[in-house]
């Protein structure tokens, strides 16, 4: 008896850790598919005209943008110079009250460059990529802007493009920054990994969402 009950724990031990190895080998499948989607969406493509440049929100110091906000500005400025759009569309809100939002830092900064103030829309109250998108998407319907080239850094935009997918935004580019403050190894890395992180978690929930808004009431 004292052999079975052995062999029996022994048993139950072994499903226990091929159950623990089986999940870590699927997270590490599912891992490296979003690192693989994270730098596929990096790399620049060739691009045609849209009605509006979407421009993510990021950090604003005071009234000027972050470093990393200014690249993405002025890469969206180039492309409304060069008339791949006719307008621009700032995002993002502020983490404390009486600071500027980051989409009016980025329209001031835009207008002080020489772009038209009737070709900037923008909204104030995001404060993530989702809501950025969900509150664009709003601006959009709204000033007959019916296609938009997304503008952010390299690694952000597997996740922007996946989640405008997800909110119905068909008609959509991806352009990334050609410069940014993420240009060495050590820096990049991190960044990679993060996005990576943050993708595979949005994939979670996502799927978790859609399983609970179609789950059959009992």
């Amino acid at each position: 008896m004292g052999i079975m009950k052995k062999r029996k724990r022994h048993g139950f031990w072994r499903h226990i850790m091929q159950g623990i190895l089986i999940s870590a080998g699927l997270l590490l499948i599912n891992y490296g598919f979003c690192v693989y989607q994270v730098y596929r969406y990096s790399q620049p493509k060739p691009l045609h005209h849209a009605d509006a440049a979407l421009i993510l929100g990021a950090a604003a110091w005071d009234k000027h943008p972050s470093p990393v906000f200014r690249e993405r500005i002025n890469h969206a400025l180039i492309l409304y110079q060069q008339g791949m759009v006719d307008k621009l569309i700032f995002t993002g809100g502020t983490p404390k009250t009486g600071y500027m939002t980051e989409a009016a830092v980025g329209r001031r900064y835009a207008i002080k460059k020489g772009v038209d103030k009737n070709d900037i829309v923008y909204e104030n109250q995001s404060r993530d990529t989702w809501q950025n998108l969900v509150n664009a998407q709003a601006i959009a319907a709204n000033n007959d802007i019916d296609s938009l080239i997304i503008v952010s850094d390299p690694f952000h935009l597997a996740r922007a493009a996946i989640m405008a997918r997800d909110l119905g935004m068909n008609n959509i580019q991806i352009s990334p920054t050609p410069t940014t403050r993420y240009n060495s190894l050590m820096s990049k890395l991190p960044f990679l990994t993060q996005e990576s992180g943050s993708l595979m978690m949005y994939y979670w929930s996502h799927a978790l969402t859609s399983i609970i808004k179609h789950k059959p009431a009992s």
